[in-house]
C-alpha cells in the first residue's frame, strides 16, 4: 500500500510552499507516496498560481473526506491568506502557521493517520515570535511526540552524520559533552541504521571534540575523560564503534565503505563536510523519534523567496528517504 506522508508548509515567507508544491509533482515522489499538505490552503493556492503549477489542491478538514483522484489534499490548519505574506521577511503570522502545521502533523503521525511527516524549512525567529520557544524543529518535535532519545542525523548519498549536540553556541558545546549522552547517541544511531536503513551490522566512527582529538590530553581532556570511556562502554554493549578521530584528518580520508555513520560532537564539525559533498540532496532525519520525520537540510532561503528558483533536490530526497524508512520498518 502506498504510504501517506504529511508535508508541512514551513515558513510561507521563505521557499517552503514552493519546494513542497514542486516536489509533489516529481514523478518519483508521486509513484512512492500519497502526499497530504499541512498548512494554509489559500497560501498553497497562491504559490501554485504564482509559479503556474498544474496541480489541483483540495482543502479538507480530515483525511477521510473524498477528493478527486489526481487532486492533492490540503489539511487547512491555519487561516493565513496572501495578505499575510511578506516574502523574505521574518513575521509572527508565518511562525504561527508553521508551528500549527507541525503540531497537527505530529498528531497525525502519533494517531497513525499518516505514515510519516516531512517538514519544510522554518524560521526559528518567526517560531519564537509566534510563541514556540525551541532551538529548532528537532527539539520541538521531540517534545510534541514525547520522545526522550532523539539524535539529529544528516544524510547524503555518501555520508550519514549524527550530532552529539545540536543547536548550541560553540562556547557551550564542551560542557554538554558527557558520558551518558555519547552512549545514548551511539545506541540510537546503531538502532536507526539497523531498523531504518537496513544496515545489518553497522559500523560507527566517533570524532573527537578537540584539535587532534585532544593530543592525549595536551589540547583538551574530553577525549580521555569522556569520549573514550563512552566508546569502550558502547563496545561492551555490542556496538561496532571506532575513534575518537581528529575531525580534519578523518574527513580528508573519509570512505563511505568503511563506516555506516559518523558521530560528530557539534553542529558544524559534522555538517560542513556533509553539505560540501551533498548540499543539493542532503536530508535531515530525526533518529529516535516515536514518529518518522525528515526534512531538507537547508533553511528558508529568504533571499530567493518567491522567485521560483528554489532547488527541490533536498526536499525530494527527504520525501523519498521517509518512504524508504517506512518500507524498511515494515520488513522488521
Amino acid at each position: 500500500m502506498t504510504p501517506t506522508i504529511a508535508l508541512t508548509i514551513g515558513d510561507f515567507n521563505g521557499i517552503g510552499p514552493e519546494i513542497v508544491l514542486k516536489s509533489i509533482m516529481n514523478t518519483a515522489v508521486r509513484k512512492k507516496i500519497k502526499p497530504v499538505l499541512i498548512g494554509s490552503h489559500t497560501i498553497f493556492q497562491f504559490f501554485a498560481k504564482k509559479f503556474s503549477l498544474d496541480v489541483e489542491l483540495v482543502s479538507t478538514d480530515s483525511l477521510t473526506a473524498k477528493i478527486p483522484p489526481r487532486a492533492i489534499r490540503v489539511l487547512n490548519v491555519h487561516a493565513a491568506t496572501e495578505k499575510n505574506i511578506q516574502l523574505g521577511k521574518t513575521a509572527p503570522d508565518a511562525g504561527v502557521c508553521a508551528g500549527v502545521a507541525l503540531e497537527r502533523s505530529v498528531k497525525l503521525c502519533l494517531e497513525n493517520e499518516v505514515d510519516a511527516m516531512v517538514t519544510a524549512p522554518v524560521s526559528k525567529e518567526a517560531l519564537r515570535l509566534a510563541g514556540y520557544n525551541f532551538p529548532g524543529q528537532t527539539e520541538m518535535l521531540a517534545l510534541l511526540s514525547r520522545s526522550d532519545r532523539v539524535t539529529m542525523m544528516l544524510l547524503s548519498k555518501t555520508m550519514r552524520v549524527g550530532l552529539a549536540t545540536i543547536h548550541l553556541p560553540l562556547r557551550n558545546v564542551a560542557e554538554n559533552i558527557f558520558f551518558e549522552r555519547i552512549i545514548e547517541k551511539l545506541e540510537t544511531i546503531s538502532t536507526t541504521l539497523k531498523n531504518d536503513f537496513a544496515v545489518a551490522k553497522p559500523s560507527i566512527a566517533v570524532l573527537g571534540l578537540n584539535p587532534h582529538a585532544g593530543e592525549n590530553g595536551l589540547l583538551g581532556t574530553e577525549e580521555k575523560e569522556i569520549i573514550i570511556p563512552a566508546i569502550n562502554k558502547a563496545r561492551e554493549k555490542g556496538i561496532n564503534v571506532s575513534g575518537p578521530f581528529p575531525a580534519d584528518g578523518f574527513f580528508a580520508t573519509y570512505s563511505p565503505k568503511k563506516y555506516d555513520a559518523v558521530l560528530a560532537m557539534y553542529h558544524d564539525q559534522g555538517l560542513i563536510p556533509l553539505k560540501m559533498t551533498g548540499f543539493d540532496d542532503g536530508v535531515n532525519y530525526s533518529a529516535g523519534l516515536k514518529i518518522i520525520r525528515t526534512s531538507p537540510d537547508h533553511g528558508t532561503a529568504f533571499n530567493i523567496a518567491g522567485k521560483g528558483i528554489a532547488n527541490t533536490g533536498s526536499m525530494i530526497s527527504a520525501i523519498l528517504t521517509a518512504a524508504s524508512i517506512i518500507e524498511n520498518r515494515k520488513k522488521k
